[in-house]
Parts: structure tokens; sequence; C-alpha cells
């Protein structure tokens, strides 16, 4: 009998049980019938953060960020190009503490970029400052 991972869906927030051995298979959700995962960061806000944090069975590695930082900016090429060679095994999401200051202050953010990886809805740790690909690369690695 298969296993089966719970997997958010990008586009509707909506969980989907997943057998285990199908999780790279580009499966569609069983809501809006978008791809499940995607390759490229999802966008979270306040209402959807709990829910793709905390129900994915997948880490998720989250870059808090603001439009106006240089660093972050910087690092968004990085973060994305990470986001491509990690799936299907990590899920990647971006929260624009600009326009979420509440989910900022809630997650005790501090300085930006920061990264943080959850698991099981629960942080696991986080590293502020930009970072090039291979440091971000054996960071999430090391801790996954």
């Amino acid at each position: 009998m298969s296993e089966f991972v719970h997997l958010v869906c990008a586009n509707c927030n909506q969980v989907n049980r997943v057998p285990k051995e199908k999780i790279g298979a580009q499966g569609k959700c069983g809501a809006c019938q978008s791809m499940i995962l995607t390759t490229t960061p999802v966008v979270l806000t306040s209402t959807s953060f709990i829910k793709f944090v905390g129900r994915n069975d997948l880490p998720v590695v989250v870059d808090f960020w603001a439009p106006w930082c240089g660093p972050c900016k910087t690092m968004s090429p990085v973060f994305e190009q990470v986001a491509q060679q990690m799936h299907p095994n990590v899920r990647f999401a971006k929260v624009d503490t600009e326009s979420e200051q509440g989910l900022a202050s809630q997650n005790g953010i501090r300085s930006i970029p920061t990264i943080a990886l959850f698991r099981d809805g629960a942080e696991v740790t986080r590293i502020a400052g930009a970072m090039d690909l291979d440091n971000l690369t054996a960071w999430i690695n090391q801790n996954i």
C-alpha cells in the first residue's frame, strides 16, 4: 500500500493527498486543476501562510524580503534557481514583508532577506542575509 503526503496547491491553497512515489509526476490539484507543485516560489500572504507552511508534508523554505531591499533583489534569482533545482523535494515560498508586515512581525523578522526553513508547521532554523547559489543550497541541504 502506498504512503501518502499532503501537498498544498500553489494556486488555490487546497490540501491534496498524493502518493509519495508520485510527488514529481506533475500532479494536478483536485480542486482547481492547477499544478500542485511549481518550480517557482509561491507568494504567501497572511491568509495562506499558516496553511501552506503547516499542511505541506515537504519542508518549506521561505524568503522574507521587501521590494526596496537591494540584497533581496540580488538574492531573488538565486532563490528561484535553488527552487528549480530542489523541486519536487522541497517547497519554496516568498513573503513580501512590506505588504505583509503583520506576518513578518509574527515570525520575528528583524532583517531582510531572512530565509527560514519550516517542517510540519514549525520553524526549524533561519539565516539572515543574502547568499549565493552554493551557500544557499548547502544551507538548505544541511537543515532539511
